[in-house]
């Protein structure tokens, strides 16, 4: 008995789905010239001389494109010495946490003991805490440990992270559980199952939070300049902020600053997009 062989219909757009496709394309073109448009400014302000940042009205475009504000800042020791002061911090901020907070995922996600449940309420519960509410106590703790002024002090207290924690155990939870039994069988134990099979499994979360981590130190403003009083211990927020008070009027050069202190963070992006991307919903409820 044959078959009849129905001929694929051909779809035809109608004038409401060209609408709606211009109109998406529309909104996606604003959504994308309202995120790129400040980080242009600021590149291209770099260029303009000391008043015409401020300038009104408002010019996008310099008049006499100036390379000296890029030449005079990365020429400039103090913020040479910024920048590799504040990524040295940084990478040691975002390995830290990441082994203290993989540590702890790991335990909440496969090990059982007594008062897991009570103390997993008290870590998710630290994640609805301001940061600002408890920057006093901070202090006096760290004072009281005699880690003002040092790299201990940007580095240590803020390594553990509930949110962290969190976002690795919903990754560890999704890993079958027969491959952990079958490592037990060849004799391996808790540690070792976590540094031979979770570890190399964790590279997505790792990227999403690594660099989390990393933003996070790069961007920290406010910790820092209540523990660290030695300039040439700045991060490099703390640097740039000191044009705003003792170079207010060098602002050329403040845009150069800011432009070449985001760069890093861009390039971090544009290496891991397709990680942070495609790994961005890991979390999901479950």
């Amino acid at each position: 008995m044959r078959t009849a062989v129905v001929p694929a219909r051909k779809h035809h757009h109608t004038p409401a789905w060209w609408v709606g496709s211009v109109l998406k394309v529309l909104v996606g073109l604003v959504f994308l010239v309202a995120a790129l448009f400040p980080l242009a400014w600021m590149v291209i302000a770099g260029f303009k001389s000391k008043t015409e940042v401020i300038a009104t009205p408002f010019q996008f475009f310099p008049e006499v494109w100036k390379v000296e504000n890029y030449t005079q800042i990365l020429s400039d020791p103090s913020f040479l010495l910024t920048m590799g002061w504040t990524s040295l911090g940084a990478l040691l901020f975002t390995v830290l946490g990441l082994t203290v907070n993989s540590l702890a995922a790991y335990a909440f996600a496969r090990l059982e003991f007594r008062f897991k449940r009570t103390l997993w309420v008290i870590l998710i519960g630290t994640m609805f805490i301001p940061g600002m509410t408890i920057l006093l106590t901070s202090f006096i703790v760290v004072t009281r440990l005699q880690m003002l002024d040092t790299l201990a002090v940007l580095v240590v207290p803020g390594a553990a992270s509930a949110g962290v924690v969190f976002f690795i155990r919903q990754f560890y939870l999704n890993i079958p559980s027969s491959l952990e039994e079958a490592a037990m069988l060849d004799g391996c134990g808790r540690f070792s199952i976590f540094i031979r099979l979770f570890l190399p499994l964790s590279k997505p979360p790792f990227v999403v939070m690594g660099i989390t981590s990393f933003l996070a130190y790069w961007n920290s403003y406010v910790w820092p300049i209540l523990t660290i009083t030695s300039p040439e211990k700045f991060v490099l927020q703390q640097y740039l902020a000191t044009f705003r008070s003792e170079r207010s009027t060098e602002l050329g050069l403040l845009m150069a600053g800011s432009t070449l202190a985001a760069a890093p963070v861009v390039i971090l992006f544009l290496i891991f997009q397709r990680q942070i991307i495609g790994n961005i919903k890991m979390a999901g409820l479950k």
